[in-house]
């Protein structure tokens, strides 16, 4: 029975941080860290590091898809990929001193906040747009944006690609698919350089969950990655939306139960 409850768990888990990581370039562990938590018993900080290990291969394989529908920027994103890492690796190791380990309800009513205003306030950047801004401009708005994700997601362990694809698409202009598309590029280091510190710092977690959030989550982000790449872009504003305020409204709910 036990091993059941935990193949469900890590099941549902694994699809909805798929699906988030496929659709929208969020960070599996927004997801996965509060389920097994809550559910399984996992320890926070292992519990996060669970998450950000499942986030490698589902954004590697997000971000393949992406690039072979034209949709990923690897070139003007290495500025971003760069700080990002960099502050990762400083929060994830600042983290391990923090009392709660937790994502804040903050957070989660933030995201819900970005997913309505993908609906109501969709992103009409085109790639033409994109191109406008300056080299020296963009390398300078990269690098700060960079700063804040890294910090967001190595604190908290999660969070980092909702704060991604608002900074690619409010801040740098870029096109919906591309910005998903480099998001889910830039976690796939991001979550790698998060999950590594964590599971040095705090300890390996349980090999089952691991193994079963790893597979999970790789097979519905591919799933998602396949759809979203079809999707035109005023359907994909809205299933961005969608997921990120339906991943909040239950992380909540199992935040609430904890």
């Amino acid at each position: 029975m036990d091993i059941l409850i935990a193949v469900l768990v890590c099941f549902f888990a694994g699809a909805g941080a798929g699906i988030g990581t496929g659709f929208a370039g969020m960070s599996a562990a927004a997801v996965i860290g509060p389920m097994l938590m809550v559910f399984l018993d996992v320890p926070p900080y292992q519990a996060i590091g669970v998450g950000l290990a499942s986030d490698v291969l589902a954004s590697a394989v997000s971000a393949w898809t992406y690039k072979k529908n034209k949709n990923l920027d690897i070139k003007n994103s290495l500025p971003l990929l760069i700080s990002v890492l960099v502050m990762t690796g400083v929060g994830s190791f600042l983290a391990k001193f923090l009392p709660d380990r937790a994502m804040s309800s903050y957070s989660q009513f933030a995201m819900i906040f970005l997913g309505l205003k993908f609906i109501i306030f969709p992103v009409r950047n085109t790639k033409e747009q994109m191109k406008a801004c300056s080299p020296k401009e963009r390398i300078i708005k990269a690098i700060i944006g960079g700063v804040i994700v890294g910090s967001i997601c190595g604190l908290v362990g999660a969070g980092g690609g909702m704060m991604l694809l608002f900074v690619l698409t409010s801040f740098l202009g870029y096109e919906l698919h591309v910005a998903v598309g480099t998001s889910v590029f830039i976690m796939t280091f991001t979550a790698f350089t998060g999950g590594l510190s964590h599971f040095v710092i705090g300890g390996l977690p349980d090999a089952r969950y691991l193994i079963l959030c790893v597979i999970f989550t790789l097979i519905w982000a591919r799933i998602a990655a396949k759809i979203a790449n079809k999707a035109k872009e005023k359907t994909l504003n809205r299933i961005v939306g969608v997921v990120m305020i339906v991943t909040s409204a239950v992380i909540l709910a199992v935040n609430y139960l904890k």
